[in-house]
Formats: C-alpha cells, structure tokens, sequence
C-alpha cells in the first residue's frame, strides 16, 4: 500500500473520529443542558426527596375525603382494593363534571387497551389521559401566573429593609407555605401627640391570620390597610389594638377567620416598650446577662369578640438585650418523622448565641429550621422577626 494512500487513509480516520467525538460531546451537551432545564439544576437525591414529599403532601389531601370508619372493617386485598377505589373516587371528584366524564371514557380505553385486541385503544387511551394533562396543566399554570401577581402585590404591603435606627437592630425573614401567605411583618416609626423627634415611638407587629393560602392572603392584606390607615393617628397602644380587633371582628365571618398578632411599641428615647399580645405565640426577650422574658399579656386574636379587652404589658430593653417574635410556623415546622421543632430548639439556639447582628442570629435560626426540617414539604407560613438593642 503506498504511503501516500495510507497517510490519506489514517487523516480520513482521525478526521472520522474527530467529528464522531464533537457529535458525541455535543449531543451529550444538549442533553445536560435539557436535563438543567427540566429538573432547574437540582440533583437526583433532591428531586427524589422533592417527590415524595409532594406525594405524601397529594395523599393527605386526598385521603381527607375516604371514610376510613368503614374500611376499617375490611381486610387483606379486598381492603386495598377499597382503598384504591376510594383515592380514585376523591382525586374524581376534584375535577370538574365534564372532566370526571373524560377521565371515565379514558379509563375505558385503558381496560379495553390491557383485554382487546389492537393497538387503537392503546392510542386512544394515552392520547386521553395527554390531553386531561393539558387541560388540568393550562388551569394549573394560569391560577399560577394569578398567585404569582398576588405574591408581588403582597411583597409591596412589607417592608423590603429594616427602618434605619440608631442603636436599634432589625431583621425579619418570612417564608410561606403556598405561593401566598397569610403572616405579617412591619417595622416603622409612627405619629405622636408631640413632635419632638426625642418622642419618637417604634412599632412592630407580627401577624397570623388563621389558614394559609389566598384567602389567608386577602384577609392579610386588609389587616396591613387597617394597621396603617389607625397607625397614623397618634393614639395608644391600646386603642390601636381595640380599633384592629373591631375592624377583624366586623369582617371575620362569625370568628371563622381570626387573626393572632404581637404589636410592640419602643420609645426610642428611654427604650421602654409596651405591648399587647393578641393570642400570639409569646415573644422571647434573650437578656445581654443571658436570661429569659416571656411577652405573654395581651387577650385573645383579633376577630373572636368585638368588646375584647387586652392587658397592657411593659418592659425596659437594655444594650445586647434581644426581642425574637415568630409565628407558630417556626415552633411547628415539622420534620419528615413528625416531631416539631419546638420552642426548646430555639431557646437553646438563642442561649448558645454570643453578641452578634440581629441578622447574623435570623440567619443561624433559618439554618437551624432547614437541618431539623430536612426534605419535609413546610405545612404553615413561617415568619420571624428579630429585635436587638444596641
């Protein structure tokens, strides 16, 4: 073979496994890059845990409509059976009557695709059950978009940044459980009787309304328009408290939809604050000397009873001191065993905590949650507030 001939050949072959080798790495590139864009770059294990916390998020939704009295009587297979035909009965329901008809026809094709002859009900019952995905995908991606307005305009009603306040320390951090949320958070100076900048007064409020979700949401929304619109009359503590509880009363359905809140008022000349816990989980005052306050006067949530009277509590910060008001999402994320982290993780989170920023402790309390918390889906809006005086 002449050299010529074998030096054209070798270039032919190097040349082949050139282009086989760019094929190959792009065709692997593009499938790396669909997989990031399908599973938004998290890793197998965290999609896996993604998964089944949803799905045992979906079986707690639909089990809620089975009547487990009844089964209970059953036994073996037979109560399986009972069992599956009692989810598919609920998950049927949650659809709308023309779609429950679709989903009926479609699994007819299914058992007509496992016992007949053909391959047209195979077809006909995948090209079915597409087709319901896309209808229940277009509603699904639609009451998204809304949620994700109402998310934006909810953003607006709280505060982005701390107020700016010489020797007082703010941070706040909310999470919630839905696209929406039902907790409320605000820092802000408002209005006295004098206009002395010395008389200057800090209120801070932490809210729940009881639910979560959209309708959570709305009632959430009305309590941030009635804080502000009462807020900016120079009045006590104590009337700002009894003019939010009329309002929630007026529009709480009967007391179906209450509201439980903290409000502390700081004078920010002798650092006094006042407060009034309305059914609210009691705020935690960590001394600089390492003791413990519980904030516990105050009444019941806003909303039960329109001539609900509220005591007054009040106490005097010093420098280091630090105020820890939360919602009980906090004290009650769950992990995937079912225990809570409860209120004893966070006292010891706190005792363990030296001087630092109000935001460095926020950021070691969330650390703290997630670990406890692992993959388990959040159950309840979780809201923190942290006050520390300098």
């Amino acid at each position: 073979m002449p050299s010529t001939y074998r030096q054209d050949l070798v270039q032919r072959l190097a040349d082949f496994g050139e282009s086989l080798g760019e094929g190959l790495s792009g065709f692997i590139g593009r499938i790396r890059t669909s997989w990031q864009r399908v599973s938004d770059g998290q890793q197998v294990q965290e999609l896996w845990a993604e998964f089944k916390a949803e799905a045992q998020e979906s079986y707690k939704f639909y089990s809620t409509d089975i009547d487990w009295e009844a089964l209970k009587r059953e036994r073996g297979a037979r109560r399986a059976l009972r069992i599956a035909g009692a989810l598919f009965w609920a998950m049927l329901m949650k659809l709308s009557p023309a779609r429950r008809v679709f989903l009926l026809i479609t699994c007819v094709f299914i058992v007509l695709a496992i016992f007949g002859p053909g391959s047209l009900y195979i077809v006909m019952a995948v090209a079915s059950l597409l087709f319901l995905l896309a209808l229940e995908l277009g509603d699904r991606v639609t009451m998204k978009r809304d949620l994700e307005i109402a998310r934006e305009i909810q953003h607006w009603l709280v505060p982005t940044a701390p107020p700016e306040i010489p020797g007082i320390d703010i941070a706040f951090r909310t999470r919630p459980a839905n696209t929406v949320a039902g907790d409320y958070y605000d820092a802000f100076v408002r209005a006295t009787d004098s206009a002395s900048p010395a008389e200057s007064r800090l209120l801070v409020v932490v809210a729940d309304v009881a639910g979560k979700s959209v309708p959570a949401a709305l009632l959430m929304a009305t309590f941030q328009a009635s804080l502000k619109t009462l807020a900016a009359v120079p009045t006590s503590l104590d009337d700002l408290v009894l003019g939010l509880n009329r309002y929630a009363c007026a529009h709480s359905m009967g007391g179906a939809r209450f509201t439980t809140a903290f409000f502390a008022e700081l004078d920010l000349a002798t650092r006094n604050v006042t407060y009034i816990s309305a059914g609210h989980n009691p705020p935690v005052l960590r001394r600089a000397s390492g003791g413990f306050e519980r904030f516990e006067a105050g009444g019941l949530p806003l909303g039960i009873r329109a001539n609900a009277a509220y005591e007054c509590g009040s106490s005097v910060l010093s420098p280091g001191d630090l105020l820890v008001i939360f919602t009980d999402g906090v004290v009650e994320a769950e992990n995937e065993a079912g225990e809570e982290y409860g209120e004893g993780r966070l006292l010891g989170l706190l005792s363990a905590g030296s001087a630092v920023s109000a935001d460095e402790t926020m950021t070691r309390l969330m650390a703290s949650i997630d670990a406890f918390v692992g993959a388990t889906r959040q159950h309840d809006d979780i809201t923190c507030l942290i006050l520390r005086c300098g």
